[in-house]
């Protein structure tokens, strides 16, 4: 092995006889094998267990239930808790003198647990326990709270008006962006403002704390960051970390929503068990969840771009203005890693992109699949809808004109490595979705149907894989060997419907050469891995299969010693298959994993190894938003076919077809789940789901509208393409990663681009050729109405003019 491959593999000590790269796959393997997900029976019976579900597994549990203020903002005067003891049930009421450590639940020390200043309508301001949630919900209830209402920003306009921003402005550039402008033949401005989105995992929000008999605090916790909410909660409560454990079972969805969001309700259970000395269960309800917690940034984007006579980029200058919400949170990576894909797959020379953070009070806005990343791609695939007309150009040419090439870099300096794969996937995709026909086929129809419109659009996906903080970039793993045989396997990843546990399940598989029935995999607990980062940037099989194959790396070496011994031959000719241990061109010999495991542990030879994995060849300057800062880019490209109703804007998805980039798939159909999954999720952002607040100057100003499904429009049934076809890009090993995979978890989401692309294009066509369609985001029916009527106005005036 070289030393590239050993950094490649990010290993510390490997013996020689260990060859081949992280990428290499042994015959045999059982990654690339089309496994449902490792829980699916649990999951469709009922039996999976979840953070909520063990409340009844445990006894005397209190339950906890907020106060939540009626103000988008007001300084709270008076609090009143004696009341609430007055309530039958009644137990304890947790407030800013009950905490022992530091009264904040994030990292930036800027989101007090229990405020003085209400920052936000719903913001919690105490919580009760209760011997019952009744018990709780009827003393919270009771406490009475004095108010001074303060002026309050709702708008990302009325704070830009007030220049009301909070963390770091960054700016990202390239080249000369006002020489690139002045250079070009055409130039146009524009505005652009999208919302966001709200994470509806299907379990909320949810922790158990209780505390053993030497004071350990166990937090079970629905959490895709257990150390990080472990140092919250130990924070909060003034102990060192290894005072407090936290375990993540499992999570009925995550979504970015429980990176950093889950720290906060988790301190207050643990808070309450020490106090108490009782377990202690907070659950959101769904209107709590979606009224406490944070959502997708919303963004407004001013802009000016040029092009030459060919259609080619010349210069871009942008402005991209965040909702943050009322604190920090994620909101200044989300910002950086949004300015790094304003580019999305399209090569700009010259470039100046400025981004800044609102401050508002509404929840704290946080990390959503994609992370910023849809939020900086959405702002070019928009603008290069809107100017396709402009320029003559069909959309799809226009973007194929402007896709990245050889020896081409992204504007914060990162070569774009395989910008050919883009090319390729962009042609076999126009080529199975049979884009030609389809398309004389829509023009004719078009032709056709006065009232009823069709649109066919294509969008690629560039996305960068690894955390922007570089030092996120690692992970951990332990995994025993026992005498039997059997396996299992620690990681510091968290599993939230994904298949991260049946990816790395086949990870330990092949690295051993077991039988997957071999290998069970233990729930995440920071007791057992430490220091883990998020399962978050799409970085979670890359990051914990490095980590796993690591360890079983170790242990697999230390056994071919074993081994060799027994066959009498050299331990780099040992060979690990299907749980039989032979040699090279053996077909007498052989003995099995499990006897080889007794052997091993009479030889006095360590049967566990910890792993260890850092992803190299990461460099990045936030000051200046310069370097290398993701280890590959995913490419992807989808065709999206809908139909309008001229009536009412109503429309329907006919048929999506998508070619997507995962390298050698650990998983092909977990990864074609979450390829349909996350394009859906996109799509329901880009078209359907709305949030609104009372902007008004009422008593309700600040309160969330959309509090429910009732009033939230998620996609359903009706929504999904009629004709769904997904294709995984074919020979497309990625080096340096975990059996040569790629990242699947967020670039489909973007993907999506290409129905709101579409709901454009159908909107134009009814008006006259060369219309160019100003398209709101989510495009609504309602949205989609406007726009096809402000296209067919332009029609109608053109015809009384005479042109």
């Amino acid at each position: 092995m070289t030393a590239l491959d050993r950094g490649q593999a990010g290993l510390e000590v490997r013996t020689p006889h260990a060859t081949g790269s992280l990428a290499d796959r042994p015959s045999g393997a059982k990654v690339g094998l089309e496994l449902p997900h490792e829980a699916a029976d649990l999951h469709v019976t009922g039996a999976a267990l979840y953070t909520d579900d063990l409340i009844m597994r445990t006894s005397g549990v209190l339950h906890a239930w907020p106060v939540q203020a009626p103000h988008a903002r007001a300084l709270i005067t008076d609090l009143r808790v004696k009341p609430a003891y007055d309530v039958d049930g009644v137990v304890r009421v947790l407030t800013a003198e009950d905490v022992p450590g530091v009264n904040d639940a994030g990292i930036k020390h800027d989101e007090p647990l229990f405020p003085s200043e209400v920052m936000f309508h719903g913001h919690a301001v105490c919580w009760v326990l209760g011997e019952t949630l009744d018990a709780a919900r009827r003393g919270a209830e009771a406490i009475e709270v004095d108010y001074e209402p303060l002026p309050s920003l709702m708008t990302l306009t009325e704070a830009i008006e007030q220049e009301s921003f909070q963390g770091h402005q960054r700016t990202i550039s390239r080249g000369d962006a006002a020489a690139g402008l002045a250079a070009a033949s055409h130039r146009f401005t524009g505005e652009f403002e999208f919302g966001g989105q709200e994470h509806f995992y299907l379990e909320t929000h949810s922790s158990l704390a209780l505390v053993d008999e030497n004071g350990q605090i166990f937090v079970q916790c629905s959490t895709q960051h257990p150390s990080e909410t472990q140092e919250i909660v130990a924070h909060v409560l003034g102990v060192d970390s290894h005072a407090v454990t936290v375990q993540c079972l499992r999570m009925g969805g995550g979504f970015g929503g429980k990176e950093m969001q889950p720290h906060g309700f988790a301190a207050i259970a643990a808070l309450g068990a020490t106090l108490t000395g009782r377990p202690v269960r907070l659950r959101l309800n769904r209107t709590q969840d979606m009224t406490m917690s944070g959502k997708r940034h919303p963004f407004q984007a001013s802009w000016e771009i040029g092009f030459d006579d060919d259609g080619l980029i010349t210069g871009l200058r942008a402005t991209l203005t965040s909702d943050g919400g009322w604190s920090l949170d994620l909101s200044e990576p989300v910002l950086a890693r949004a300015l790094c894909h304003i580019d999305n797959a399209y090569w700009i020379p010259n470039i100046e992109a400025h981004g800044r953070i609102a401050k508002t009070n509404k929840t704290s806005q946080t990390a959503f699949r994609g992370f910023g990343g849809p939020q900086g791609m959405i702002v070019i695939e928009d603008i290069l809808g809107r100017c396709a007309p402009l320029l003559g150009l069909p959309a799809e040419e226009l973007r194929r004109r402007n896709l990245y090439s050889a020896g081409q870099s992204t504007p914060y300096g990162q070569p774009v490595r395989h910008p050919e794969r883009l090319a390729d996937i962009w042609s076999q995709l126009l080529d199975k979705a049979d884009y030609p026909a389809r398309l004389a086929a829509l023009e004719v129809f078009n032709a056709e149907h006065p009232h009823t419109k069709r649109g066919l659009a294509i969008t690629p996906v560039k996305f960068g894989i690894s955390f922007n903080l570089t030092a996120f970039n690692q992970a951990g793993a332990l995994v025993h060997v026992y005498k039997d045989g059997s396996v299992l396997i620690n990681h510091g990843g968290t599993e939230m419907g994904q298949g991260l546990h049946t990816k790395m399940i086949q990870v330990a598989a092949t690295a051993l050469g077991v039988p997957l029935s071999a290998v069970r995999l233990a729930p995440t607990r920071t007791d057992k891995v430490p220091n883990t980062s998020a399962t978050a940037a799409s970085s979670g099989a890359d990051l914990n299969g490095g980590a796993i194959k690591n360890a079983c790396d170790q242990i697999r070496d230390r056994l071919a010693e074993v081994a060799g011994r027994k066959l009498n031959i050299h331990p780099a000719d040992v060979r690990f298959h299907d749980g039989v241990v032979t040699g090279i061109g053996f077909h007498d010999r052989e003995i099995s994993f499990a006897e080889l495991a007794h052997a091993a542990y009479f030889q006095r030879v360590s049967l566990w190894a910890a792993g260890f994995y850092r992803t190299e060849g990461l460099h990045w300057d936030a000051e200046r938003m310069q370097g290398e800062p993701f280890k590959y880019f995913a490419y992807g490209a989808a065709l999206a076919e809908v139909e309008v109703d001229g009536f009412t804007g109503a429309y329907r998805m006919v048929r999506a077809d998508i070619v997507h980039d995962v390298g050698d798939s650990l998983s092909p159909l977990i990864d074609v789940g979450q390829i349909e999954g996350g394009f859906v999720q996109g799509a329901g952002w880009l078209t359907l789901e709305q949030l609104r607040w009372d902007t008004g100057d009422g008593p309700n100003r600040g309160r969330l509208t959309t509090q429910a499904a009732s009033t939230y429009k998620l996609p359903s049934f009706s929504e999904m393409p009629e004709t769904f076809h997904v294709h995984l890009y074919e020979k497309a090993t990625e080096s340096g990663v975990v059996y040569g995979s790629k990242a699947v978890g967020e670039p489909p989401l973007m993907l999506a681009f290409c129905v709101r692309e579409a709901l454009r294009q159908a909107a134009a066509s009814f008006g006259p050729p060369g219309t160019s369609v100003d398209l709101a985001s989510p495009a609504t029916p309602e949205a989609v109405y406007w726009a096809l009527d402000a296209a067919r106005t332009t029609g109608v005036a053109d015809r009384a003019a005479g042109t």
